[in-house]
């Protein structure tokens, strides 16, 4: 299974390139054979863990995994709680990091994230206006 952590300021030099001139970058965890995969992968990111030279957005985060289902082209994940984060830089790096995770988990092509049943993306758009 593999979570995806953010190398700050590396320029795309070990990843994809993205927010603020950051690397995405996919790191293999530990499997828990009797986990879903998506469940696990993104349990990977919100359990604030983060491997060494990365960074996890989420890590500050008091966010709980509800559910997540896969119809064969999108994947779904339900999220609640609160996401903490650590300025403008973290937005992206938050909406990147469970995207991609969600798609690797699953093999989608799209994903859709609800956090408090908000959508990722206008969750985000709140939180930096009332930064």
């Amino acid at each position: 299974m593999t979570a995806y952590f953010v190398m700050v300021d590396d320029g795309g030099r070990h990843g994809i390139r993205f927010g603020c001139n950051d690397s995405l970058v996919g790191f293999a965890q530990p499997g828990d054979g009797g986990n879903v995969p998506l469940k696990a992968a993104i349990g990977a990111l919100l359990d604030g863990g983060q491997p060494a030279n990365a960074y996890n957005a989420l890590g500050a985060s008091r966010l709980t995994f509800l559910s997540g289902s896969f119809d064969g082209t999108t994947v779904t994940v339900y999220l609640s709680g609160t996401l903490n984060h650590g300025g403008s830089c973290d937005l992206p790096r938050v909406e990147a990091q469970l995207t991609q995770t969600a798609l690797e988990a699953t093999g989608a092509v799209k994903a859709e994230i609800y956090i408090n049943g908000e959508t990722l993306s206008d969750y985000l758009a709140r939180m930096s206006r009332s930064r």
